[in-house]
């Protein structure tokens, strides 16, 4: 079983094999884990992110489309899906609580410690930058750079050419390179940038 292709499993996991859908967790959950880290910026929301995208996964086992026989790109799609709602969700939650509350001044040393290394710093303004790329742009930007899918690959989920995807790529990092040479110490973005 944990040789077998993904193909096979997603065969065996639609008639509710619990083995089969392990085995896949297994060989796919460090990638979408990785990919929703460095959506995110965070590694409690990346865990949530992986649990779901693999609930939804299960509950949509048989809706799901592979791309090479591979469920990876399919799993990428619904995290990123995760990701935007949460951001969306966390946007009108924060546009709201000034309005039910003071917020308190007190900081946590957890929360002063994690902005204070660098790391997290340039991964968060990195990303602020993706969100604000046009929308075509940013999700080949989330395909290619941030999960690491080939441009073959993003062009086939897309429904687009590669040359496209590629087209979109080089425009994007255009504009990243633009958006964030002023706010990072060391220089424009770079798919390194999603490395740290």
């Amino acid at each position: 079983m944990e040789s077998a292709a993904d193909t096979t499993l997603w065969g065996a996991i639609a008639e509710d094999d619990h083995a089969a859908f392990t085995t896949l967790y297994e060989r796919h959950a460090q990638a979408v884990w990785n990919y929703a880290y460095r959506l995110t910026g965070s590694w409690s929301t990346a865990e949530d992110v992986l649990a779901t995208a693999f609930m939804t996964a299960w509950q949509r086992r048989a809706d799901v489309v592979l791309i090479r026989d591979s469920a990876l790109p399919w799993l990428y799609t619904v995290a990123a899906n995760l990701v935007r709602n949460d951001h969306r969700r966390r946007g009108r939650f924060l546009r709201l609580v000034p309005k039910l509350a003071v917020l308190d001044e007190a900081r946590d040393h957890a929360e002063e410690f994690v902005e204070r290394d660098h790391t997290q710093q340039r991964l968060t303004k990195v990303l602020a930058a993706v969100d604000r790329l046009p929308a075509a742009e940013k999700e080949a930007v989330q395909l290619c750079m941030v999960g690491r899918m080939s441009t073959a690959d993003a062009a086939q989920l897309l429904g687009i050419t590669e040359v496209s995807v590629r087209s979109r790529l080089s425009r994007a990092r255009t504009r990243l390179r633009r958006m964030t040479e002023g706010s990072m110490t060391e220089g424009g973005m770079t798919e390194e940038s999603f490395d740290e």
